[in-house]
């Protein structure tokens, strides 16, 4: 395997001698199941375990390797088996909180160059839930691209295309049907070899349909949706690394029903920077763009001039990242007192007796 065609390059192989490195083989994680990890390499597969030092220093869910990863590795040969001892600083990651109550951070895929939000025009179409995703695919530090799938299945096609627009301003957006091979064929630009594509959307949205045209076989199983309501089945179970052969590589998710966001600092700005625009012409400089005078987001409302929806949402999605990073305040805090701890004990423990 020639790992150039997974994105390997010089200023990976830079990094990797500036951690000392060198003497490891490299690899990339093409599947991740039950800390079991798939691992493409110079040398080939090799099914790979986390080493013991490397679990030990680990400090949260992050901490361990994620599809897209490239990780330093000794490998056994005689076992095609290895041990992963490093993870390389990710340059981009899609992540979201890990549903429940549990404050960590699930990274979906690394070392991305472009993210495929993929979002069909049937029943299911919920713009909403498309910033949502814009949101954190900005925040990933990957670019964004909207696919608008099964726009042979959707009424008012053109209608939900300029509700899209007014919501990702300044995104790429495709409109395609794999059933009438209707904008397939401008997505072949983004397949570069070396280029790393993550497919995220919900359930039946026809990510496997879309990865299956672009490998130009039947590689990932499909499933239909429901007709009562457009929702679809769960068929991708897990992520998933594929190499194209005309060159890039794909990353296919499972479909997700709940996003919640991790950071979205960075993501709010730029998905929502019509509503900063506007609030330059607000009386006061800290408007929350409700019941203010003098709020020019407010009098764009009043003229039809912007969606309250739209606002409404904003005003919500602040809300989420509010309450996330208190959240992560709070686990900074206890992970910070439980290492003192471990400190303190360790330096009380008496020498040991020759």
């Amino acid at each position: 395997m020639v790992i150039e065609k997974l994105g390997w390059n010089q200023s990976w192989e830079n990094i990797r001698s500036e951690l000392g490195l060198g003497e490891r083989a490299v690899g990339r994680v093409a599947l991740e199941h039950k800390h079991l990890y798939r691992v493409w390499t110079q040398e080939g597969e090799v099914l790979a375990h986390v080493s013991g030092s490397m679990r030990y220093k680990a400090e949260g869910r992050e901490a361990y390797p994620a599809v897209g990863d490239w990780v330093a590795l000794d490998i056994h040969p005689e076992e095609e088996k290895g041990y992963i001892h490093a993870i390389l600083p990710r340059k981009s990651h899609f992540s979201r909180k890990v549903a429940g109550n549990v404050t960590e951070e699930q990274i979906v895929a690394a070392n991305v160059d472009t993210i495929f939000l993929v979002q069909a025009l049937d029943e299911d179409f919920h713009v909403r839930r498309l910033e949502r995703y814009l949101i954190a695919a900005w925040d990933s530090g990957a670019s964004p691209v909207i696919i608008l799938s099964k726009a042979d299945c959707g009424e008012n096609v053109d209608e939900k295309v300029m509700k899209v627009e007014a919501a990702a301003m300044g995104v790429p957006i495709h409109v395609i049907s794999a059933q009438r091979d209707q904008g397939l064929e401008e997505l072949l630009p983004y397949l570069e070899e070396g280029h790393t594509i993550a497919l995220t959307g919900s359930s039946g949205v026809g990510k496997s349909t879309l990865i299956n045209w672009l490998y130009g076989a039947e590689l990932l199983r499909t499933g239909a949706t429901r007709e009562q309501d457009g929702k679809g089945r769960h068929t991708s179970t897990h992520r998933e690394m594929v190499l194209l052969p005309q060159g890039g590589v794909l990353i296919d998710t499972p479909g997700m029903r709940e996003l919640q966001l991790w950071d979205g600092d960075e993501g709010l700005s730029t998905t929502f920077q019509d509503v900063e625009q506007l609030a330059i012409g607000c009386t006061f400089r800290d408007c929350t763009h409700q019941q203010e005078p003098g709020c020019a987001v407010q009098t764009a409302i009043a003229t039809d001039e912007f969606s309250r929806e739209r606002l409404d949402h904003y005003h919500k999605m602040l809300r989420e990242a509010a309450y996330i990073k208190a959240k992560k305040d709070k686990r900074l805090q206890k992970e910070q007192k439980q290492a003192l701890i471990r400190q303190v004990k360790r330096g009380k423990k008496s020498p040991k007796r020759r």
